[in-house]
């Protein structure tokens, strides 16, 4: 359960990250207040999984999942560069992210 939370909470790492794109200097309520319950959600669900995930791991997986996901919605919603490197760097990413996964400790 634990991991599936942290997972999640990446998830909404990504949707916190991707509301400071919209929040012009925090004058665009509707994205502050998703800028706000994201982050919360994705912090409480850090927090949760790393009470049975040693903190480390879930942190690196937290961050991992987010900064993945920003990379991917960049990506595909903001033209940003999907260049070979680029690609294969995120790809290794995500093979750390595994790798912590069947570690586990």
């Amino acid at each position: 359960m634990a991991w599936l939370a942290l997972v999640i909470g990446g998830l909404f790492e990504v949707g916190f990250t991707t509301s400071l794109r919209f929040v012009d200097g925090f004058r665009n309520l509707p994205w502050v207040l998703a800028f706000l319950v994201a982050v919360t959600l994705s912090m409480g669900l850090l927090e949760y999984a790393g009470r049975t995930i040693p903190i480390g791991t879930a942190y690196a997986v937290w961050a991992g999942v987010g900064a993945a996901g920003t990379v991917i919605v960049g990506i595909i919603w903001f033209g940003e560069s999907a260049q070979p490197a680029r690609l294969l760097l995120l790809a290794g990413l995500v093979a750390c992210i595994i790798g912590l996964k069947l570690l586990k400790n």
